[in-house]
């Protein structure tokens, strides 16, 4: 199968570019779901299950509490880690201090 790709426009490109994205996921959705229950089967034939070999899943790290709030927007808050958020930034430009955010 040949496709002419020169003759594409951009839209076209795209389209297919996506059309191409969601195969790929589908073939390797299938293939997982193919070596999962070979990897079943392999388990079981020995006298266990997957879960037993591999163990539960890794525990979720807990959340982290907000430390500072937006005094503009009560919905905007940072715990204090990573990167601080624009308006962080921007309120510390301006002359505040993160004192000044701590949730209270």
């Amino acid at each position: 199968m040949s496709i002419d790709l020169e003759g594409m426009s951009l839209k076209e490109l795209r389209d297919l570019h996506k059309k191409i994205g969601r195969e790929i996921e589908g073939y390797e959705a299938r293939q997982k779901e193919k070596a999962t229950a070979a990897a079943q089967k392999a388990a079981e034939e020995h006298g266990f299950s997957l879960k037993d070999l591999l163990g539960s899943a890794p525990k979720k790290k807990s959340k982290v509490m907000a430390k500072y709030a937006n005094p503009d927007d009560a919905d905007a808050t940072w715990t204090g880690r990573g990167r601080q958020p624009l308006w962080v930034k921007g309120y510390l430009d301006a002359g505040g201090s993160l004192e000044d955010l701590l949730i209270k």
